[in-house]
């Protein structure tokens, strides 16, 4: 590529670069260049009088001014080697056309970082988080998918060596675990696996919604294939340090999304329930919390100390309260812009993967990937990571979607506000 950096042609090169057309929309490219721009001004005032405020709004538009960067230099190097297409010599025409090919390929790749660098980051993105898994529809048959499902995640995060807490795993009461689900399942009530590393909650996000299953249960004596469903929720946790909460979100804070006043929250003591020997029946450790205001009720038993148990509720029920009013928040924005999110936005009624076991395949719906090999996406396997990660890419995928929408709204209300103005 070096010597053909150097074209012979110079006026000819400039003009052959008016021919290389955008690969991504120019609402987005203008955005783009519109917050380079800002960055730069920031650097230059940085090199002379050093301020924090102006030094972390410069990091932070400093991820799309190098995208920016690397994506036009791509852009100038197919002008380049499309004007060496023309050249006389066969030998460098040569040249250029092989270079072309992997040049091309490397400047759409780096149109999509462009593009998911200029969507906002979500506002939970960096923190810890919760993976809520309860049975949706199918009976019992769905009480021991939702096992399978929790303990998939379990073993993922002890194959990808985060770190995680079971914070909270019940079963179905006096059920008959001998017969029905697969080996080794329980029917399941509820479980919540808490993971603790920094960015989990981005890393995890693409996981909510409802996980179909397709298989024989063990009971089935026709060879029937019946089908059930597990919900899985993805909820913001806490760090360790209160300090490192992004975006001020503290749980102390009376503006924070996550505070909860106390005074608002029914307390309940109760005897624990299920399997435990002497201990179960005979103190009230079990903890029951209800936020009076919403409704929402958590209740926790796991630990033998009821100072543990209220830890836990407490945590669970500040995630759960602050996911409700991003929800609702994300509800009115949506209402209030119209953008195509208005008619893809993922719900928790959503069907967004199915487990066949008969066919030996997990279907992402969203992206539309299949893959084989079951038995390594439910023992959280590399499998499992193609999967999670093509769900996370059309997560991006449909925030530039919401993106271009919003910046296009923008510029016609703008265009509209200059006609008026006009006349």
């Amino acid at each position: 590529m070096k010597a053909l950096s150097q074209p012979r042609n110079r006026q000819f090169l400039r003009l052959a670069s008016t021919d290389v057309h955008p690969n991504l929309p120019l609402v987005l490219l203008r955005r783009a260049r519109n917050i380079a721009e800002e960055h730069d001004k920031l650097s230059s005032t940085l090199a002379n009088d050093f301020d924090s405020k102006t030094a972390k709004r410069a990091g932070e538009l400093s991820l799309v001014a190098t995208a920016l960067k690397d994506w036009e230099a791509a852009r100038s190097s197919i002008a380049e080697l499309n004007a060496l297409l023309q050249s006389q010599d066969a030998e460098l025409r040569q040249l250029a056309k092989d270079e072309l090919s992997a040049t091309k390929a490397k400047f759409d790749s780096l149109a999509e970082a462009l593009s998911a660098s200029l969507t906002p980051r979500d506002p939970f993105a960096d923190m810890p988080c919760m993976v809520e898994v309860r049975p949706g529809p199918g009976g019992m048959e769905g009480r021991y998918f939702a096992d399978a499902v929790f303990r998939m995640y379990k073993q993922y995060c002890s194959r990808k060596g985060m770190r995680a807490n079971v914070l909270k795993y019940e079963t179905v009461e006096g059920a008959d675990t001998s017969t029905g689900g697969g080996a080794n399942e329980s029917p399941l009530q509820e479980a919540v696996l808490e993971i603790l590393d920094t960015g989990a909650y981005d890393h995890f996000r693409g996981e909510a919604g409802m996980h179909r299953v397709q298989r024989v249960p063990s009971t089935e004596t026709s060879g029937r294939t019946h089908t059930s469903a597990v919900a899985v929720w993805v909820l913001p946790s806490f760090p360790e340090d209160e300090s490192q909460m992004p975006n001020e979100q503290g749980f102390n804070d009376p503006n924070s999304i996550f505070y909860v006043d106390p005074r608002e929250v029914k307390e309940e003591k109760m005897r624990a329930s299920g399997a435990g020997g002497q201990h179960v029946n005979k103190t009230e450790s079990a903890i029951r919390l209800t936020h009076e205001p919403t409704g929402i009720t958590v209740s926790m038993q796991d630990s033998r100390s009821q100072h543990r148990n209220r830890q836990s509720a407490w945590t669970l029920l500040r995630s759960r309260i602050g996911q409700r009013r991003r929800e609702e928040r994300e509800e009115e924005a949506l209402a209030l812009r119209n953008s195509v999110l208005s008619k893809d936005k993922i719900t928790r009624g959503n069907k967004i993967r199915t487990y066949n076991y008969s066919q030996d395949r997990c279907t992402e719906h969203r992206s539309g990937l299949d893959v084989h090999n079951l038995p390594d996406v439910l023992e959280g396997g590399e499998t499992l990571d193609k999967i999670m990660e093509s769900a996370r890419d059309w997560l991006v995928k449909h925030d530039v979607e919401a993106l271009i929408a919003e910046e296009e709204a923008d510029a016609a209300a703008a265009e509209g506000k200059g006609k008026k103005a006009r006349k």
